[in-house]
């Protein structure tokens, strides 16, 4: 049924020329202002002028060729971005060329919303338009926030964060769990009875904390908001939460972004600069916990989530890929556009 696999990222910039290329084409149509491309801007020259999302791929990509060949998955592994090289339509007419046919995807969320699900899949039917008409068709994997594959590389992660704070302090102590917030009126049309961004990241919030802090207090807050200041979307803000948490009498934090694969520059800058800074400031002992990266059991997932695509539809079932929870799949219901002005956001 499939001959490739395909891995769908956001993509970023890789030279400081390329940092307002890439913010434009993220933001294109959406009205973002100038002077906040520029702040936006700041954040990456000041890593450089490269985003680490793109030499995450890389390793995941390296992994995955490693582990199907181990695991006698005859797939080639292909990788295409949203927002920069490798570009999505690039990638295609190159898998055209090699003779590819039908691919499968993995796109780098694991959550419903038309930003973090739905848009992948315009993205897929735009790029295929772009190619032509010998575009190979693509398929999306389903979410996977529940997968243990996705869970436990978190959950360690939150484990040896919280290992690294002050034990006599448990009693005192939060775990916060962070994700990139969006329009509010985004989460509430995610998925086909809405809410299904929130209540996925929940969910993957209470496995991991279950398994890697057990019995601690935790709370889900967001992160990343780049839209317009009349436009409402999620809160709190993990900064704002740090600062209730110290006056509730919390006096250390560990923060763990469970809305991200890969520990990219809006983790790096958001939670290790910005979070950071205002934990210090309030006095609070803070940790970050890492994201899966190219974990092997992450690794392992995008093969099981492979495989059950290529099972017959009446052997895709949960216990036999030893799922957590709900059997969440991208449907032509699921995550529709929000009615909204889609004028928000660097994201």
């Amino acid at each position: 049924m499939y001959d490739a696999f395909l891995l769908l990222s956001f993509g970023g910039p890789e030279h400081p020329d390329e940092v307002l290329p890439f913010l434009h084409n993220v933001t294109r149509g959406r009205g973002v202002p100038p002077e906040r491309l520029a702040e936006v801007a700041e954040h990456y020259l000041r890593f450089g002028g490269v985003s680490p999302i793109n030499e995450q791929c890389r390793e995941l990509v390296a992994a995955i060729r490693a582990d199907f060949a181990a695991n006698a998955v005859d797939l080639p592994v292909y990788w295409g971005n949203r927002n920069w090289r490798p570009m999505l339509a690039d990638t295609l007419a190159q898998m055209r060329d090699h003779g590819i046919g039908h691919a499968v995807a993995l796109a780098t969320s694991a959550y419903g919303s038309y930003s973090s699900c739905r848009q992948y899949l315009q993205d897929i039917a735009s790029a295929r338009a772009a190619v032509g008409p010998r575009a190979p068709v693509v398929d999306k994997l389903r979410h996977f926030h529940d997968h243990p594959g996705f869970v436990e590389p978190f959950a360690d992660a939150v484990a040896a964060a919280l290992s690294t704070l002050d034990v006599t302090q448990h009693a005192t102590t939060r775990l916060v769990f962070t994700a990139h917030s969006i329009p509010v009126s985004m989460a509430e049309s995610s998925g086909p009875s809405g809410g299904r961004y929130e209540a996925q990241l929940r969910e993957t919030a209470r496995l991991v904390a279950e398994r890697g802090a057990p019995g601690l207090s935790w709370d889900l807050v967001w992160q990343s908001r780049s839209g317009a200041p009349h436009i409402p979307w999620l809160e709190p803000d993990v900064n704002d939460h740090l600062e209730a948490l110290a006056k509730e009498g919390v006096t250390q934090v560990v923060v763990s972004p469970i809305g991200f694969v890969s520990d990219h520059l809006e983790v790096l800058w958001d939670l290790d600069e910005e979070a950071a800074a205002t934990a210090r400031r309030l006095g609070l002992g803070f940790a970050r916990a890492g994201t899966p990266g190219a974990d092997p059991r992450f690794v392992a997932m995008v093969r099981d989530l492979v495989l059950e695509r290529m099972a017959p539809p009446g052997d895709r079932t949960r216990a036999a890929l030893g799922r957590l929870g709900h059997w969440d799949v991208c449907a032509s219901n699921c995550c529709p556009p929000p009615v909204r002005s889609n004028r928000e956001g660097t994201r």
